[in-house]
């Protein structure tokens, strides 16, 4: 209660079907049998007896709607703290004209913290954070072409059904080609999407290289659900040094050329999270 008063969000993601036969900790919580987690900034709406309202996830400045029953994995962060809980979406919506872009949630029975070795892992609970590769952009004006380059490849890869690049072709295959003009490379992790920007975690080593420039080129690796890493131009909006000494940084997303980039990018993550909701619920059949 005291979060949504501080006007707070928490985090969610789509439960993803789980590999048992991949742990060789039986102790630890199964990794997700393909691809990795997305997950999403959401904003409190309010929080009843029987359910927690909050915002539908977002991206690009739209909402990605999720079904009533599907399982989530949520987390809150309060200081130094992150908490972990499992939750499922029901039927029902916040009140208002915001009702139509609200989510119902179930109200967790247990939040468990998380380790400071593992900030996304749990006894229950374990995520894997997509991977982004990154550049400073040296000119706004050299996106169009890459962008229009990532739509045909992605689209492309898509008609076909050929499945997902492999990873030597998703670093290195026609980068002249799929590049604007920007500097040198580096890495990082995709903490949180939300309606207006992303959040990742760049390490220590790149620190200088992240903050040398005010807009980025990024590719966001969500193989296998989108078969190529998918590129956007985002602007860093702020930045804070984590517990571990490396750098977080809250970017906004930028669409310098056309409004066309951003709604290639809407479908994707529409299709993005609409495959892992069929996945899900395939996955709850053949074990029933």
């Amino acid at each position: 209660m005291k979060l949504m008063e501080r006007g707070g969000s928490i985090e969610l993601t789509i439960a993803s079907p789980r590999d048992e036969n991949a742990r060789t900790d039986r102790s630890e919580p199964a990794e997700p049998a393909g691809g990795t987690d997305v997950i999403w900034r959401v904003k409190i709406v309010e929080i009843r007896s029987t359910a927690m309202i909050v915002e539908q996830p977002a991206g690009f400045g739209s909402s990605f709607k999720l079904r009533p029953g599907v399982d989530l994995i949520g987390a809150m962060t309060i200081g130094q703290n992150r908490w972990m809980f499992l939750t499922r979406s029901i039927a029902g919506t916040g009140t208002g004209g915001a009702g139509a872009n609200t989510l119902a949630l179930e109200l967790p029975r247990q939040v468990e913290r998380c380790t400071r070795r593992s900030f996304f892992r749990t006894s229950t609970a374990a995520l894997r954070l997509p991977q982004v590769r990154c550049w400073p952009l040296l000119s706004l004006t050299s996106v169009g072409p890459a962008e229009a380059a990532n739509r045909a490849l992605i689209s492309d890869l898509v008609r076909s059904g050929s499945g997902p690049i492999v990873d030597d072709q998703a670093d290195n295959s026609a980068d002249s080609i799929l590049l604007p003009e920007v500097g040198p490379a580096f890495r990082a992790d995709l903490l949180n999407v939300s309606g207006g920007g992303l959040g990742v975690l760049v390490e220590r080593q790149d620190q200088q290289a992240a903050q040398s420039r005010p807009f980025w080129w990024l590719r966001l690796d969500l193989r296998p659900q989108i078969p190529a890493p998918v590129a956007v131009t985002a602007r860093l909006a702020h930045t804070h040094i984590d517990s571990s000494q490396n750098l977080y940084c809250g970017l906004a997303f930028e669409f310098p050329q056309s409004g066309e980039h951003r709604q290639f990018m809407i479908d994707l993550f529409s299709r993005y999270t609409d495959e892992l909701q069929r996945r899900q619920i395939a996955a709850s059949a053949r074990t029933a």
